[in-house]
């Protein structure tokens, strides 16, 4: 069956794109996904719908302060959003400026430090390569200056600049590698009370790291899905982690992915039994209708934007009439979409 980028747009009222989380992390809402079956829960019910011998796999990436204001060496004013930080003075970024800036360009961002642009990056040059230029400040590196100077970088759809209460709630409890330009915010439900409770009914967990990209804001640019090309991202499979899986499917337990990023980067390392291979990799794997999973048994996901190569990823996994009829249903009963919203508890499907 072949899909274009209409059949995954749906109607969303404006008032149901969530600007703050819920007051308590796993106060928000839980719609269960198991084929034509929706139930409307509330997500601190998720170990009553797990069972003892279950293991979750989260991504322990950490948020960093990737967004910075400044002005191109002419004056001009530009806005840079690290994609990534490739190592201590070299990193790939977006830039926002009247004009695309050129190589040679020197940015200075937060009046503190000086970037220069040396060519173009990504799949389709969407991205700009940037070398720290020196002398940093303190001998600082990227790092230290993305701490010290970066603005926490909230979704393009939450209206408000960062706050306070930010710089927590846009984290997950167990973020431990920094490295991320966007949460894993499956993961934001999650409080410790929950993570014990799970742990005491005999449910496992696991860790990965995906370094989330700005790239996961990019729209699908192509009519027909199956000529878009994904942004690649790093991911590390950790040997206690691969060996936790390969453990969890001997006993008949089910692998439950906490998040698309987690998703992504088992079925990328993942083999045909199942198991999947530890280690460090790069993934831009595009998951469609008609994908067969490999690895990952359930999925827990927060709802995602019309056309996105994440609807596409959960219409794979659940099923595309299925998916359709769920989006429905949550726009009707008044779920809190994107980022900051509800989430969902998905039971794989093989209906395409």
């Amino acid at each position: 069956m072949s899909f274009s980028v209409d059949d995954f747009d749906f109607p969303l009222p404006p008032e149901l794109i969530a600007q703050h989380p819920a007051p308590e992390r796993a106060g928000s809402r839980l719609l269960h996904v198991c084929g034509e079956q929706l139930v409307d829960r509330r997500f601190a019910a998720l170990p009553e719908l797990l069972r003892a011998g279950d293991l979750l796999v989260f991504n322990d990436t950490r948020v960093i302060k990737a967004r910075f204001f400044g002005q191109k060496d002419t004056g001009g004013q530009i806005e840079v959003l690290l994609e990534r930080i490739v190592d201590a003075t070299h990193a790939i970024a977006q830039v926002r400026a009247s004009k695309s800036p050129k190589p040679g360009t020197r940015l200075t961002l937060a009046d503190a430090f000086t970037v220069v642009v040396t060519g173009r990056a990504g799949a389709s040059g969407e991205f700009f390569a940037l070398e720290l230029a020196p002398p940093a400040i303190g001998g600082s590196d990227l790092w230290e200056l993305a701490e010290r100077h970066g603005k926490l970088p909230l979704p393009p759809y939450i209206e408000h600049p960062a706050e306070g209460t930010d710089e927590t709630r846009y984290q997950t409890v167990y973020a431990r590698e920094p490295g991320a330009v966007a949460a894993p915010t499956a993961g934001l439900h999650f409080d410790e009370a929950m993570l014990e409770t799970l742990r005491a009914g005999g449910v496992h967990t696991a860790f990965l790291t995906l370094h989330v990209g700005a790239g996961t804001y990019q729209p699908v640019r192509v009519d027909k899905i199956a000529e878009h090309r994904m942004h690649s991202e790093r991911f590390d499979i950790p040997a206690a982690t691969a060996e936790a899986i390969a453990a969890t499917r001997a006993a008949g337990g089910r692998i439950i992915a906490v998040g698309t990023t987690s998703l992504r980067a088992l079925e990328s390392a993942g083999n045909a039994d199942g198991t999947v291979n530890a280690g460090p990799a790069e993934t831009a794997i595009f998951i469609t209708p008609g994908y067969r999973f490999k690895v990952v048994d359930r999925l827990i996901t927060n709802f995602h934007l019309p056309k996105s190569t994440l609807l596409m990823l959960v219409s794979a996994f659940a099923g595309y009439d299925h998916i359709r009829a769920a989006y429905a249903h949550a726009v009707a009963e008044r779920y809190r979409f994107f980022s900051y919203g509800d989430a969902m508890l998905l039971e794989k499907s093989d209906a395409i």
